[in-house]
């Protein structure tokens, strides 16, 4: 298949570093977006080739400046992965509102930011695939911000499907379950051991094993609005 150009936010770690890994692996282009980028280790991780771009998914003016640098050493964009992603989470009662806006920002006016900027540039058509999480689409306690962020970043991915389907744009939602990242690193140990109870395959998952969906998930070209659990058959438990 033909060669692509990926633009991944949160790339520079866990599920979007492995999915930037898989996508050189088959020959393609690959800029992964961060907010602080370790460049040396990236290099050795990614290559020369790579892009490295500096941007902050809650700053749209920062996201464009990012995807300006991109049409200017491509031309073009035919893959946008909405990786980046934010975790705070306390029960209602104390969850401070501060909370609440910068996950909302960070996981849901974040893609939207994103895939603005990228239309422009998906000018033959292309594939987004937003990240999206289980308790997006179950409940989970002390969940709110990060579950209602993941909720609207499903909805926004079936309105776009239809809305960006003239555009010859796919949008897709890749739903990851338990996967050991620096985010789920905060999770409590009984709400993980209550979280591993749940899971049929009786583990966690590994980054590049939803790395290996999402790049299924771009190149697929008759898939738009779809949602794609990677959860070990955890919402099929709940």
């Amino acid at each position: 298949m033909s060669s692509k150009r990926w633009v991944i936010t949160g790339g520079s770690r866990g599920i979007g570093l492995a999915t930037a890994k898989a996508a050189l692996s088959h020959g393609d282009r690959v800029a992964i977006m961060a907010r602080r980028l370790d460049e040396s280790a990236l290099r050795r991780e990614l290559g020369a080739d790579a892009l490295l771009l500096t941007a902050d998914v809650t700053d749209s003016s920062s996201i464009a400046e990012a995807f300006s640098r991109v049409r200017a050493v491509w031309g073009g964009l035919d893959v946008l992965v909405n990786n980046a992603g934010l975790h705070r989470g306390r029960r209602l009662a104390r969850l401070e509102t501060a909370d609440w806006d910068a996950v909302l920002a960070t996981n849901l006016s974040g893609p939207m930011h994103c895939i603005k900027a990228a239309l422009d540039l998906m000018v033959g058509g292309g594939s987004v695939v937003n990240i999206g999480a289980v308790v997006g689409l179950r409940g989970f306690p002390g969940d709110s911000p990060y579950g209602a962020s993941k909720a609207g970043l499903a909805g926004l991915t079936q309105v776009l499907a239809v809305e960006l389907a003239p555009k010859g744009i796919r949008v897709n939602l890749v739903v990851p379950g338990l996967v050991m990242s620096e985010m789920t690193s905060e999770v409590d140990g009984k709400a993980m051991e209550r979280l591993l109870a749940r899971i049929p395959l009786g583990r966690v998952g590994q980054a590049e094993e939803i790395a290996e969906v999402i790049c299924w998930v771009a190149r697929s070209t008759y898939m738009t609005g779809a949602v794609i659990p990677t959860d070990g058959g955890l919402m099929a438990q709940f």
